[in-house]
């Protein structure tokens, strides 16, 4: 069944951005990890995921309305 999610990708990861990301078409049920391929970003590019503002991981799943929220390995000094 189809629904749809938005997707945030931060930092280097927002030129992976696919077009509308605000509502971006899934898989009911699908992980963040097939997400990702979906999209082709790397599961090695990513450090953080959050779904609906809690931290999530790469095996979460996705039902559908969600704000997913990708972060990068993020250095600083």
């Amino acid at each position: 069944m189809k629904t749809h999610i938005q997707i945030k990708l931060f930092a280097d990861l927002s030129a992976f951005t696919p077009p509308g990301a605000d509502n971006f078409p899934i898989e009911a049920g699908i992980t963040v990890r097939r997400l990702l391929e979906d999209i082709r970003v790397s599961a090695k590019k990513v450090r953080l995921v959050f779904i609906n503002n809690v931290k999530g991981d790469l095996d979460s799943t996705l039902r559908g309305g969600e704000r997913v929220g990708i972060f990068p390995p993020i250095g600083g000094g």
